[in-house]
């Protein structure tokens, strides 16, 4: 028997795409797409670097600031090194770039006086913001999948060695799930940016967080520090605590605290410009 969808389900489905449409089209038309694909392909150029100057160190005397940089990262040139490197980077440079996303897209809407129009649409705040934070994740997620391919090619061409399909399905764990830890991290960003009305409180923020884990990381206590919990997983050089369950649990209902007060914020909350 064929189910008949309801006219509240159909709506429902056209509001959210239209919606998410016209988030896709705000950052299509925005520098701001392009300037954080660059800001995280930072990290697998840095690799490069690394390899080139590991591998041929009398290219210039300037290079002693890259080879020291490099052994202060751990940094092997091999395969198993470089695609660690990439996890890494977006453990600890995703929190930033990821964070300034979560700004911009809502942020703007402040900063942009375009929210007051969004609050008058026929169309429920929840799904709105349901937009926002799908745009949120299929960015991130794009970002990590082009950083991920600037790898795989930087890698290719300086005929790394080292490489193996346990190697690659190893790193592309760790960069998956690296990649979602920081990901959904975004959640409680939109909500300082949503009452914050702008980009300064949340960027503040995230700036924030990144030092607070450096610190609580350097403490011991890492583990129980959301901000801090990418760059463990990723085995970031320094980071040897091991995550549990507690550590899990704080940075999904940090997350989930994030996302319900987002929502509970422009759905109840009387809105001023």
């Amino acid at each position: 028997m064929t189910r008949i969808k309801t006219p509240l389900k159909v709506s429902l489905k056209i509001a959210l795409s239209a919606c998410l449409y016209a988030e896709i089209l705000k950052v299509k038309r925005s520098k701001v797409f392009i300037a954080t694909i660059i800001a995280m392909s930072i990290a697998p150029i840095m690799g490069a670097l690394f390899t080139i100057v590991l591998r041929s160190p009398e290219l210039s005397g300037g290079n002693a600031a890259l080879m020291k940089k490099a052994a202060l990262t751990g940094f092997t040139p091999d395969w198993p090194s470089f695609l660690n490197l990439i996890a890494q980077a977006i453990g600890v440079g995703g929190i930033i770039v990821f964070g300034f996303i979560a700004s911009w897209v809502f942020g703007r809407e402040y900063s942009d006086r375009t929210a007051k129009d969004l609050f008058v649409l026929p169309v429920s705040r929840t799904l709105i913001v349901a937009a926002k934070m799908l745009t949120i994740v299929l960015w991130s997620i794009f970002i990590c999948l082009i950083v991920l391919a600037e790898g795989l090619t930087f890698g290719y061409f300086l005929a790394l060695p080292g490489w193996s399909i346990e190697v690659f399905f190893e790193a592309l764990r760790l960069i998956s799930v690296t990649s979602v830890l920081v990901i959904i991290l975004s959640a409680p960003v939109t909500f300082i940016a949503s009452i914050g009305k702008g980009y300064l409180a949340p960027l503040a923020f995230v700036v924030l967080t990144v030092v607070f884990a450096q610190i609580i990381g350097a403490l011991g206590f890492g583990v129980y520090f959301p901000w801090a919990l990418p760059a463990i997983y990723s085995k970031i050089i320094g980071a040897q605590s091991i995550l549990n369950f507690t550590s899990y649990f704080i940075l999904i209902a940090t997350s989930i605290a994030g996302l319900a007060a987002t929502i509970y914020y422009w759905k109840y909350v009387d809105q001023t410009m």
